[in-house]
Parts: structure tokens; sequence; C-alpha cells
């Protein structure tokens, strides 16, 4: 491509389409993003942010993705924050995991070999004592604490990434035109289309319900606790979710299903009784067959490609998804791991 400005179209302005759009604006080529719904307007525009990762254990491709992707991700959203003027509220804060018994305590130190093997030194998984005015219950009287687990707020990032991408002159629309090379980062409704053209289960949508509360607990750890995530923002509210519902009527509507995982969550961290509730959301995640996202060439689209599937790791994986499919289309290098592209999930 010496010689010439490439042109690329990204249709969805989710946090994979951004992310794509921002990697390939930055190496210079010609963007624009297209998204009907306008950008965060599916589970991008959520209120939780929780960047973690996965146990150190049965290491495998998808976890050292998972790793290079939330190491790079301070200098990357700094670099975002930086060519835009707006923060996306990343901190890397660590986080909390109470332990109930002594078999867990047990595993979990077991598991710290595992981080020191894998983690390449950049980060820690420890067994520390449940002390302090923030710490959640713990029967043990012992947590897990890692210090790769992130934060950031979603809309934020998404208001962050819009900022850059307009310092580099792209333009967002509801609709357009594709012109040049088109990506495909239709978020819960690519994957029923695909689904429905290819006649069988490709991937889906997955509702999750979530709630915004009053409390300032900025700069302390997350907490995983009774499958719920509890994120401090800096902003002083905390977001705690959230639901996996494979079938729903109101893809917005909230209900007893997030009274419960406020009342989980409040629960574990006695901390947050009493907590306002100022905000409840819902929306629909992605989710491809493999649970993995879906990156590489479009199984619908000869010549075009497709960047979705983020699910829950979407905001931890997305500055990692950006390059490798910056990568790939402007430079024809594929990084993608295997079980990351379309075939893994049967298109």
């Amino acid at each position: 491509m010496a010689g010439t400005t490439p042109d690329i179209t990204v249709r969805g302005a989710g946090v994979f389409g951004l992310s794509v759009a921002w990697a390939c604006a930055r190496r210079g080529a010609s963007v624009r993003v297209i998204d009907l719904y306008g950008p965060g307007s599916g589970s991008s525009g959520g209120v939780v942010g929780a960047l973690a990762p996965h146990v150190p254990e049965a290491w495998n491709a998808k976890k050292a993705f998972q790793l290079e992707a939330l190491l790079m991700a301070g200098d990357w959203w700094a670099g975002v924050a930086e060519a835009g003027g707006t923060d996306p509220g990343y901190a890397r804060t660590g986080r909390l995991q109470p332990l109930a018994e002594e078999a867990e305590v047990a595993r979990a130190r077991e598991r710290v070999a595992e981080a020191e093997a894998h983690w390449q030194g950049r980060a820690t998984w420890e067994v520390v004592e449940a002390t302090g005015d923030w710490a959640p219950v713990a029967p043990s009287g012992w947590c897990v604490r890692d210090t790769l687990t992130a934060r950031l707020h979603p809309r934020r990032a998404i208001a962050a990434l819009q900022a850059a991408l307009g310092s580099k002159g792209v333009t967002l629309s509801v609709d357009g035109e594709a012109r040049g090379q088109v990506i495909h980062a239709t978020g819960w409704r690519g994957m029923i289309e695909m689904s429905d053209a290819l006649g069988r289960t490709i991937g889906n949508g997955v509702k999750g319900q979530a709630a915004l509360l009053r409390y300032d607990a900025a700069g302390e750890p997350q907490i995983f606790a009774e499958g719920v995530h509890i994120v401090p923002h800096a902003d002083g509210t905390v977001a705690i979710g959230s639901t996996s519902e494979r079938e729903w009527e109101d893809e917005t509507a909230t209900d007893a299903q997030l009274d419960y995982v406020i009342a989980s969550a409040r629960r574990a961290m006695p901390a947050l009784e009493g907590a306002e509730v100022i905000e409840r959301w819902a929306g629909i995640r992605p989710r491809a067959r493999s649970r993995a996202p879906m990156l590489g060439a479009h199984p619908l689209h000869p010549g075009q490609f497709i960047a979705n599937g983020g699910f829950k790791i979407g905001f931890g994986l997305a500055p990692l998804v950006g390059e490798v499919m910056a990568d790939l289309i402007l430079e024809g290098t594929d990084r993608i791991p295997e079980d990351f592209k379309p075939q893994a999930s049967g298109a």
C-alpha cells in the first residue's frame, strides 16, 4: 500500500469497532465508522468495566491473548486519552476474591506458581487476609488478590475513543456507503444475522443487567464475589454486575434479577449496604458459540472482516483486538489465535 492511503469502513461503534477504527486511523488509514444505533448503543454503553483475567492455570492461547491485552491496556488507553483529551476512567487497581473454605484457599495458593510462570513477572496472584474497611466477607478469612485486574468506565471509554478518532478526522455516522476494506463489528445482531444466514448457531446475544451505586471507593480494588463484579469507579460510584440471560423480552428492561445481583453484592460487601442505586442498566452482549471473540475473515462477506463476540471480556481485549485487526487489514500480518477465527464457532 506504499504511496496510497488505505480506505477503511468499520460497521459498528461499540468498543471493538471503535478500537479497530482507532488502531487503523493511528497508522494513517482513512477511516469511517457507521452504526445505525449510534456509538456505544449496545453492551458497550454499560456501567461495569471490569478488566479481569481468567485464573492463571490450564494456560492456552485465549489466556495468553487476554494477558497481552491487559498488560498493554494502560499505555493504550493513555494514548487514546492524550489524542482526544477525554479520560476513559482506566486504572489498574487489582481485585479481591473471597475464599469460602480451606479447600479453596489451598487451590488459590497452588495458583501462585502458575501466575509467576505465566504473568511474566508483571502482575501477581497471592492469598491475603480479608481485612480492612474495603474487604469482602470471606468465611475462610482469606482472599485472592491479583494486581493484573483493571477497570475503566465503559461510557467514558467509548467517549474517549470517539474523541481520539475525531482528532484524526474520522467520521461517525448512522448510515452511509461502505468503501475500501470493511470490518463488521456489529455486536449481537451480527451474530444472529450469521446464524440465520448459515442455518446454524454461530453466536447469539446474552442479556446482562447491572447497577450503579453512589459510593466513593475510588482507588480501591475490584471485588468478585458470589458471581458478581463490584467495580469502584473514579467518580464516586460503584458498578455492580451482572446477569447472564439467554432469553428476554425487552433488551433494556431491568427486573428482579438485578435486585438479586444488588442484594448479592451488598451481602458480599457490607460497606455497600444502604448505598443509593442511581442507575439500573440492561443490554445485550454478543457471544460466539466458542465463547471466544470472533476475529478474521467474515464468513458471509468475501474479502471483508469481522471483529465481534467480546461477550464479558470485550473491554479487556479491545486494545489488542484493535491492533491485531489493523495488522491483518493494513499489513497482511495474521496474529489471530486459531480459536478466535470464525471457523472455531462453526462459521
